[in-house]
């Protein structure tokens, strides 16, 4: 049995998904998608080969209204509070928008 996997991952982004399943959707083009599904579209590539993990968590403990709490691990000391609309190329980038 392996004691460790490798994986490409620089980093991963952690969303919250009760945040997520409270806004039912509200991203996207049509305002329908969920955010973790969009962030791993953008991101490209699969799984444990993609550049940057996505990873739903439990709650977070933050609930915004309006938006979903994302722990970006490549800055721990600030969480993100996305709302619908936000720029996800950017958040993928590490430069979320600031609205």
């Amino acid at each position: 049995m392996k004691a460790s996997v490798r994986s490409d991952w620089q980093g991963a982004l952690l969303v919250c998904r009760k945040c997520s399943k409270r806004l039912d959707g509200g991203f996207g083009p049509r305002g329908e998608a969920r955010l973790a599904k969009l962030l791993r579209k953008a991101i490209g590539g699969k799984g444990r080969k993609a550049p940057l993990g996505v990873v739903e968590t439990c709650c977070l403990g933050v609930c915004p209204k309006g938006a979903v709490t994302v722990v970006d691990t490549r800055r721990p000391g600030e969480w993100l509070l996305v709302r619908p609309g936000a720029d996800i190329a950017a958040l993928v980038a590490g430069r979320p928008d600031q609205r």
